[in-house]
């Protein structure tokens, strides 16, 4: 494998570091040292910056979805049987009022990398997620009650119109 190939690999690797690629925040030559890449760091700084340049500026996504928040939201292992799932992955099942999490429920135009950047900033903001996916016309995060307002700013800031 061509040094180039194998620091894409890399940087494929590290979703943070693809995406400050992206923004053009990167200092090539400290991110070159981290990387597991035989090779010479300023051969691969150089593969990086290469690399950055052919990546495209578009944003990850242009979505633009309503907001809201739901309150007593609960886990039902097993999966739901009514009306009232808000999000359902395998056997486990988050039902509007079943219990104490929050679901913050975007809908509207959305496409699947609004999910990633929506993580993206609930990581950043230190806001721990219990469960979230996206599917046609709506994206849902679970989280902790307590964590509820921040983590409705921060979807309303990713999504909300």
């Amino acid at each position: 494998m061509s040094l180039a190939a194998a620091t894409r690999e890399a940087v494929r690797a590290r979703p943070s570091l693809y995406d400050a690629l992206r923004a053009g925040v990167v200092n090539y030559t400290a991110a070159a040292r981290t990387l597991d890449v035989d090779g010479d760091t300023d051969a691969v700084a150089t593969a990086l910056r290469r690399f950055a340049e052919e990546l495209p500026d578009d944003p990850a996504h242009e979505s633009e979805a309503r907001v809201s928040m739901r309150s007593g939201v609960g886990r039902a292992d097993g999966g739901g049987s009514d009306g009232n799932v808000l999000l359902e992955m395998g056997d486990t099942a988050f039902l509007d009022g079943a219990g104490s999490l929050t679901g913050i429920v975007a809908s509207g135009d959305l496409s699947p990398a609004a999910l990633g950047d929506v993580l993206g900033r609930l990581r950043a903001a230190e806001v721990p997620v219990e469960a979230a996916g996206v599917a046609d016309d709506s994206l849902v995060v679970v989280v902790e009650r307590r964590d509820g307002p921040d983590a409705l700013r921060v979807v309303e800031a990713a999504v909300g119109r």
